[in-house]
Formats: C-alpha cells, sequence, structure tokens
C-alpha cells in the first residue's frame, strides 16, 4: 500500500554516516562492517531503493543542525552559521539527488498531487486515500517502482540554524516547508527534550514569521512549557511528525494525553515513532534489545491505539518511522529488517480490528488529508 513516512534524517545519514542512500539498505552495511565511530554502524534501516521496495513514495526528509553553547554537552556547532552552512550542505544532497532523478521535492498542492498521480497511476480519491494496494516491485501496470522519484517535503528539525528570524524568508523560498523550532536540549529559540523553559521572545517571533509564510510547526521535541506557548501563539497548521504517548512510555519526549487532546483539536496527525527506546517502557540505552524488550511493529500499534481512543476515531495517527535517526536495528522493532517492512504494517492493523479504510488512512491518507487543507 501506498505510505507516508513524514521523519527520516536522510541528509544527515548521506553528509554526517556517509551513507551513499543509493545503494541498498544490505549493501550499505556491508561497506560499514568493521566500522565502529558510531553506535549504529553496519546495522542500517533505510535506503532509497528500500523505500521504494516499500512503495513508501512520499516522506518528509529533515535539514538538522544544533547550536551548543559553551558548556553543552550535546553534539553540533559552536555558531548558528555553522549551523546554517551545515543545513545548506544538506540541501546540497537533496538537490543532487533530484538531479539523479532519485527525488524530487514536493513545495506545494500542484507538486503533490502531481507526485500522487505519478506514484498511484492517478487513483487518489476525493477523501484522500488511494486504491492502491500492491507493495510489490511494480505496479499494476507494470511500471517498475524503481523508475519513480521518492518525494519529499524538506523540514527542518530544530531551529538552531535559522541565524535570525529574517532567514526564515530564504529557507522558505528554497523550499522549507515545516519545521519544529527544537530538538534535545535548550535551543536558541525554544527548549526541547529534556530542558524546561517556554518560547523566548526571538522564538515567538520565529513562529509567528513560520505562520505568516505557511511553514507548518512541527510540535515534536518541544518541551512542555515551549509546547504550550506554542499551541497559544501560533494558529497555523500543526503536526507531530514523530512521537508518542507518554501514557505507555512515561518520558518528556513522548505527549502527555492533554497534550495529544490539544493537538486533536488542531486538527493535527501524529506520525509514530519506530525508536525502541520510545515504545516500550524500562529501556536501558546500551543495555536493553529489541528482541529482550519483545519490541515490535505490535507496540507501535499500542500507541496508535491510545491516540484513537482519546481521539474516538483514526484519522490523527500516521507514520513517522525516524529509522535511522542516529539509531539502526540494535534500536528499532524486532520485525524490522528494513524500512520496506513497513508494508507488512496493514496486516498487522487489520489484525487489531482496523478498517480497510482506517489503515489506509494511517499508511497515507491523514497525511495526504492533512497537506491538502494546509496547502489549499
Amino acid at each position: 500500500m501506498f505510505t507516508i513516512d513524514a521523519h527520516l534524517d536522510l541528509s544527515m545519514n548521506a553528509l554526517e554516516w556517509n551513507r551513499d542512500l543509493r545503494l541498498e539498505a544490505m549493501e550499505i552495511r556491508q561497506r560499514e562492517q568493521g566500522m565502529d565511530d558510531k553506535p549504529d554502524r553496519a546495522k542500517g534501516t533505510v535506503s532509497l531503493p528500500d523505500l521504494r521496495r516499500g512503495d513508501i513514495g512520499l516522506v518528509v526528509a529533515t535539514q538538522i543542525a544544533r547550536y551548543v553553547a559553551p558548556g553543552n554537552p550535546l553534539p553540533g556547532w559552536h555558531s548558528p552559521e555553522q549551523a546554517w552552512a551545515q543545513t545548506q550542505g544538506q540541501l546540497a544532497w537533496y538537490k543532487a539527488m533530484e538531479d539523479a532523478g532519485e527525488m524530487v521535492m514536493i513545495r506545494d498542492k500542484a507538486g503533490l498531487e502531481s507526485h500522487i498521480s505519478l506514484w498511484t497511476n492517478g487513483q487518489l480519491n476525493p477523501a484522500g486515500l488511494i486504491e492502491h494496494n500492491g507493495p510489490d516491485a511494480t505496479e499494476p501496470n507494470g511500471e517498475s517502482l524503481a523508475d519513480k522519484p521518492i518525494g519529499y517535503i524538506l523540514s527542518l528539525e530544530g531551529a538552531d540554524s535559522i541565524v535570525n528570524p529574517g532567514y526564515l524568508e530564504k529557507a522558505h523560498a528554497y523550499g522549507l516547508r515545516a519545521m519544529g523550532p527544537a530538538h534535545y536540549g535548550p535551543g536558541r529559540y525554544a527548549n526541547g527534550t529534556d530542558a524546561t523553559g517556554g518560547l523566548n521572545e526571538q522564538g515567538k517571533t520565529l513562529l509567528r514569521e513560520m505562520e505568516r509564510l505557511g511553514i507548518i510547526l512541527d510540535a515534536t521535541h518541544l518541551c512542555d512549557d515551549a509546547f504550550w506557548d506554542a499551541m497559544k501563539l501560533f494558529k497555523g497548521p500543526v503536526w507531530a511528525s514523530h512521537n508518542n504517548c507518554r501514557a505507555l512510555v512515561n518520558h518528556n519526549r513522548q505527549f502527555s494525553d492533554d497534550q495529544i487532546r490539544v493537538l486533536i483539536e488542531r486538527g493535527a496527525v501524529i506520525g509514530l515513532a519506530l525508536d525502541a527506546w520510545m515504545m516500550v517502557p524500562g529501556w536501558v540505552r546500551g543495555k536493553s534489545t529489541p528482541e529482550g524488550m519483545a519490541c515490535n511493529l505490535e507496540k507501535m500499534i499500542d500507541h496508535m491505539d491510545h491516540i484513537c481512543q482519546l481521539a474516538g476515531n483514526t484519522r490523527h495517527v500516521a507514520i513517522g518511522t525516524d529509522l535511522d535517526g542516529a539509531f539502526g536495528k540494535e534500536q528499532c522493532p524486532t520485525d524490522i529488517e528494513t524500512i520496506a517492512d513497513l508494508r507488512y504494517l496493514p496486516l498487522l492493523l487489520a489484525g487489531r480490528g482496523y478498517s480497510t479504510e482506517d489503515v489506509a488512512g494511517i499508511m497515507h491518507g491523514n497525511w495526504l488529508r492533512f497537506l491538502l487543507a494546509a496547502w489549499s
């Protein structure tokens, strides 16, 4: 079934991990055998061929570059200008993939509808659901998925690289369409995971500029204080690209039920993430394993179920895997060998009682409905 994944750090993997994502994930793993500079070497799950093999034709792809002030132990850049330059290198990689015919940037409603038509042979119906169910290597008309570019919507994970709010107009001009103001720790505009404190004045200015330009606010990673500030201030479209439920795994990285309810009221869609520590309680970094914690795709559905119960429907849940987001097989569900294995999720959802329409919504329809409304 045609699938949308709302969070992949493709350019980070290409440039900082030095992965040629035009190769199969297994080929990338082979090339990384014996490397130990990063904990997920030889364990990656994402590549452009594997996206095609899984019928994942549209992704939200990130730029990411954190600024770290003196004394901040997190990895990052020592000035906003350096962080900006890093994101421009990431943009250059996406453009190179476009030149190679591997990817295509989706900037607006017309581009979205054209790309969906390409991948589904024009089978997008008025409800935003695609009447196309084949996860095989070819389309119903015999056309190979390998010939189709992966569509990507450009997002910025953490706003530290926006040198000042005026830079946001430059970013919008080159295609930025979604942004999360914070990532991990303290940020220049907002505080993120494991930090506290509301939006600063520059952060409030940034959100007003996002609203003016029509940039989607990604609520993922905002600390609680900044989240509530953002919900009061920002009146534009809001989503959460990759987030799970605090009620199931108690950590500030996750959304509380009150936060989820507010997102539902705002018409948001929440993409469920496949980072194992966010999926199962009690994960101990460096010690726990997906096998030992029985972490599989069913745990992802548990988080989906929780949100659906709060909403009273399935319209606010979708997929935002974050696969290869600085972790690999050592920290993802046991039934994911590569990202192509998302193609088995519809069967699991059906087994949990989700209707055919619900499944289509989760796999692609809910993101499409959101985007068509945001870009109307």
